[in-house]
């Protein structure tokens, strides 16, 4: 499915994306060595009640996965990358850590991931990582827009991804959103200009370049949900929600 929303509704989709980037800018400035990642979901929760929002993923029970998700965040460190399920650990200097929050809000969803390295330590690769995921997110974004295609938007961020020196998994990419988390059209971290969906104003999209520092490859932990790298290495992941408008693309959880 894939939703249009009309421009009478994009004022809720600004809102919706105005608090998932607060929750996520707050959880990040709260974030330290020391902190346990069941805290960081607790502290998620708490902003998504007060806001009257609703979680998109304590009840997410897709294909993928294993049961519900059963948490308000995903809480990815080090080489895990997606679909981190919070657990009793304590984060330490160095760690590289992965928020994913995506909540509804007046009947509109928003979702973004943010990478950080946790305290004082800067390890070379990690800020490598993510920088790239950076550069390439800005890059979808920039490609983005009315009479673009999604491979458009594929192409620039794998362009991104690849000249950084990082191979690029097709399994999970960006995604269309609207009144529900995950929607049509898919939009892999790579892929052929001019290809795919047209785009036009209306259509929401969550663009979320990740990458793994040496490796494509996933594997899924016992818990059915959180995905590493297949050989431990580390790994990071960038994502916004943006609305393609008459005029290009407005990131709505900047």
């Amino acid at each position: 499915m894939i939703e249009i929303l009309d421009p009478t509704e994009l004022p809720r989709a600004r809102e919706a994306g105005a608090l998932v980037a607060h929750i996520l800018r707050t959880l990040r400035g709260r974030c330290a060595v020391g902190t346990n990642l069941r805290d960081i979901d607790r502290w998620a929760q708490a902003m998504i009640i007060e806001a009257g929002a609703q979680s998109c993923y304590v009840d997410y029970e897709p294909s993928f996965g294993r049961g519900p998700f059963g948490h308000y965040i995903c809480t990815s460190v080090n080489d895990a990358v997606l679909h981190g399920r919070p657990y009793d650990y304590t984060l330490a200097d160095g760690d590289l850590l992965s928020l994913d929050l995506a909540v509804s809000l007046g009947g509109v969803v928003a979702d973004s991931a943010v990478s950080f390295i946790v305290g004082d330590a800067k390890p070379a690769e990690s800020v490598a990582l993510i920088n790239a995921t950076e550069r390439a997110l800005a890059a979808g974004i920039a490609a983005a827009g009315p009479g673009a295609r999604v491979g458009d938007i594929s192409h620039a961020i794998g362009s991104v991804l690849r000249a950084a020196g990082y191979s690029i998994n097709t399994e999970f990419g960006g995604h269309g959103v609207g009144s529900t988390m995950h929607q049509d059209p898919h939009v892999a971290n790579t892929g052929r200009p001019g290809r795919g969906y047209p785009l036009r104003p209306g259509l929401l999209l969550a663009l979320e370049p990740w990458v793994m520092a040496d490796t494509a490859e996933l594997v899924t932990d016992a818990d059915g949900w959180t995905l590493r790298s297949a050989t431990g290495c580390r790994t990071a992941h960038s994502e916004h929600t943006i609305a393609i408008t008459e005029d290009g693309a407005e990131v709505l959880t900047r």
